[in-house]
């Protein structure tokens, strides 16, 4: 079973986009903090009423975010 459901974070024209790389889920937001959590409530959304089992999820499932920053952005 799948533990962990992978997104891409990634900044669109003028959103951070969040785009579920395991189910069809995409949201976006304008901050970072929000749409993290927009992707979690979307996901927790889709999943609702769904035979976890039947999709290979279990009750306990974990969400990795993965962030795209942009090459001009300097450290």
């Amino acid at each position: 079973m799948r533990k962990i459901i992978q997104v891409r974070v990634y900044m669109g024209d003028k959103y951070y986009v969040a785009e579920c790389l395991d189910l069809p889920v995409v949201t976006r937001w304008k901050t970072l903090d929000e749409v993290v959590e927009n992707i979690k409530e979307a996901i927790e959304l889709h999943l609702e009423g769904e035979d976890l089992g039947e999709l290979d999820i279990p009750r306990d499932f974990s969400i990795l975010v993965s962030l795209e920053v942009p090459s001009y952005v300097k450290a």
